[in-house]
């Protein structure tokens, strides 16, 4: 309430409330947001003069977020008024509770109770606001209760804001980690760069490489699951090894780079991962159809909070498995139709290799894991905040810190893994290959 209430119970409005503190509130507000858009800015500016342009452009995105997040909840406010007007039976508020509905104490409890029952979707229900209680009457005066309280509205908000502040945080956290893992393919770059071996070929056997060594090893037609199982494993402690990042790289250079054996193949891969980082940081259509479809299933009984976390969860861990077991294909193939090689081992990554032949089936997959995990993340921190750790909708305390450490390993696991190594296996199939040496 603006300003407190007064001592007959009646509401102060802004007409009652003393201009200095009307000034100092406004004032803060308005200091905190122009710190945070200058920030936005400034960054901005320095992705754009070091010519990071899909960074730049995921910045943009970033914004465009926030601005519709900002949006949704001016919108609530504006209809807060008409929503108390959408009279419902109180009968309606009864199904698909996300808690198990307390026995009603009075009447008028039971219909402030059905007013708020919508807050329980999102997590349980409170009491309503005093500011809500003459909205509320309109429906109470024809036998009916409001289909959305304002304390649902004054929730949603928190909600909003929670989900906006985890998808930027989780957004930088996803770079970080991914311009971590990359550090390493730097040293090995500048350890290329170096070798300047010029001399006569020699016939190799295949086994002779350490990157058939490595990937080759019990392979057959009948230890074809032996591969799934070190893909599986290997996306946990070496994603991309060193044999690794100098095969693929040599691949990448003899197909489009063959006049340019000193090509910086970091330097691109630095590309080709902000150019996915672009594409998995904003929140699509099919995104928002997904929170909208939780939110309404989310019922008691149906523990869809096991399923939103764990499913997921297991999709990234099968995607992880098959860009590793892409790796082990490639070995696979050079073993099968070669038995010596003159000079370097030569692969050829293709579209061939992912599902369907659709390398951007992959990243609408970590796209979802990504949003997903932030949607996670801020619903638990925004039940904490509004509800406590004890709330119906938090489901047992095993089940909360199983949700949590799965949230956790999944951002991990996403940033520092399988966006990295998907951005230099599917290094064939961008569209700008005439551009790549450059």
């Amino acid at each position: 309430m603006a300003g407190g209430g007064a001592k007959d119970g009646s509401e102060i409005t802004l007409e009652h409330t003393p201009t200095w503190i009307v000034a100092s509130v406004c004032s803060v507000i308005v200091i905190i947001s122009l710190l945070f858009e200058r920030l936005l800015h400034r960054l901005g500016k320095r992705l754009s003069k070091s010519h990071r342009k899909p960074l730049y452009e995921a910045l943009l995105k970033v914004k465009e977020e926030l601005m519709l997040l900002g949006f949704i909840s001016l919108m609530l406010n504006v209809f807060q008024g008409a929503t108390q007007k959408i009279c419902v039976q109180e009968s309606v508020m009864r199904h698909l509770l996300p808690c198990t509905r307390p026995p009603p104490r009075a009447a008028r409890e039971a219909a402030h109770y059905g007013a708020a029952a919508f807050t329980g979707v999102l997590g349980g229900a409170r009491r309503l606001l005093a500011g809500g209680g003459a909205s509320s009457d309109y429906c109470l005066k024809k036998g009916k209760v409001p289909i959305l309280s304002i304390e649902a509205i004054h929730q949603l908000h928190i909600f909003i804001f929670a989900l906006a502040v985890t998808h930027v945080v989780l957004s930088a956290v996803t770079l970080i980690l991914g311009v971590t893992q990359t550090r390493k393919w730097k040293h090995w770059e500048e350890k290329i760069q170096q070798n300047d071996d010029n001399g006569p070929q020699m016939i190799k056997h295949v086994q002779e490489f350490k990157f058939i060594q490595s990937h080759f090893k019990g392979h057959g037609k009948r230890w074809g699951i032996f591969g799934w199982l070190r893909a599986f494993f290997k996306q946990f402690y070496g994603s991309v090894t060193e044999e690794d990042y100098t095969t693929l790289r040599l691949g990448f250079v003899m197909k489009h780079c063959r006049g340019h054996p000193k090509f910086n193949f970091y330097d691109y891969m630095n590309r080709a991962l902000e150019v996915d980082f672009k594409k998995v940081v904003g929140i699509s259509w099919y995104l928002w159809a997904l929170l909208i479809i939780f939110l309404l299933l989310n019922v008691h009984g149906w523990y869809v909070y096991i399923w939103i976390s764990a499913v997921p969860f297991i999709v990234l861990l099968v995607v992880g498995s098959k860009m590793e077991h892409i790796i082990t294909e490639l070995a696979l193939e050079v073993a099968q139709k070669h038995t010596a090689i003159e000079g370097d081992l030569v692969v050829s990554p293709s579209d061939e290799h992912f599902w369907f032949g659709r390398p951007k089936l992959v990243l609408l997959l970590i796209h979802i894991v990504l949003f997903q995990n932030a949607f996670e993340i801020a619903f638990f921190f925004w039940l904490l905040v509004t509800y406590g750790f004890k709330s119906c909708i938090m489901g047992k305390p095993a089940y909360v810190i199983a949700r949590l450490v799965i949230s956790v390993i999944s951002q991990l696991l996403c940033g520092y893994s399988t966006l990295p190594l998907y951005a230099i296996i599917s290094q064939e199939t961008y569209n700008d290959v005439s551009n790549k040496c450059r």
